[in-house]
């Protein structure tokens, strides 16, 4: 308990899935937190259950001015801004032929550029706070190998890896105690990965169970919160930089080409 006491948080695509299970988490480390989605319904249950410590935000990630009322809210609410979560994100099924130029610029522009407008926003309200900051920007497994039938989905966690590496630069240059760092997921067992792997637009919790299996498992968003919490916690603070693989090996062999 209490490994983020005090700390101020933003945590984009909070409504479901590892976003949920990232604020949820964070507030009982003793985080305060600011939830932020497009599901306004969703996302303010999510707050109504965290508590007086979270307050929701209804968000488009690709929006600069929607950016700067996220920050502003942690800031005037809670007093500063000390963590932020990229956590926000999309999928479209599609290799690099049958992919639209549409959904590639529309995937792309939430996965990519909303992690490039949240580093941007968030790191002034950071430096003002004057306690340093951590930022996690979620990426994937298919960074790092690329996935041919996720063409769009790969291209954009392969430029949030790199923007990581190159914010976390910046920051440690600026000497301004800001750390980045990437985390690398598999499978998780999320309403986005279901709906992406069915085309249904909503499940049950048995049915989103049902996508592990033993010769494929998945983890729980609540694994993906655990690593978030360390991140967002002093006890990383010469993490920096960090591709954080939570894959249960699935990189460590290259993927079978059939």
């Amino acid at each position: 308990m209490d490994r983020v006491k005090g700390k101020v948080c933003i945590v984009t695509g909070a409504a479901s899935g590892m976003g949920r299970a990232d604020a949820i988490r964070l507030a009982a480390e003793g985080g305060k937190v600011v939830l932020t989605d497009l599901n306004e319904k969703d996302g303010q249950a999510v707050a109504d259950q965290i508590g007086e410590n979270a307050v929701f935000v209804k968000h488009n990630v690709t929006s600069e001015s929607d950016w700067q009322v996220v920050v502003n809210t942690a800031v005037e609410k809670f007093g500063g801004l000390d963590v932020l979560v990229n956590n926000a994100g999309m999928m479209t099924m599609g290799s690099v032929v049958d992919c639209t130029l549409e959904d590639y610029r529309r995937v792309n522009a939430v996965n990519s550029e909303g992690v490039f407008l949240g580093c941007k926003t968030a790191i002034p309200a950071m430096e003002a706070s004057g306690n340093g900051g951590s930022i996690i920007n979620m990426s994937s497994v298919a960074a790092l190998h690329g996935m041919s039938f996720i063409a769009a989905y790969s291209a954009s966690k392969g430029a949030v890896a790199a923007l990581t590496k190159s914010v976390a630069l910046y920051c440690r240059e600026q000497r301004n105690g800001i750390r980045c760092n990437s985390i690398h997921p598999d499978g998780v067992k999320t309403p986005m990965v279901f709906k992406v792997a069915t085309g249904a637009e909503s499940a049950s919790r048995e049915e989103i169970e049902s996508l592990s299996t033993e010769a494929n498992p998945m983890c729980e968003p609540e694994d993906i919160a655990a690593l978030v919490v360390y991140l967002a916690s002093d006890e990383s603070k010469f993490v920096n930089a960090a591709e954080m693989l939570i894959d249960n090996a699935a990189t460590a062999t290259p993927p079978v080409i059939v």
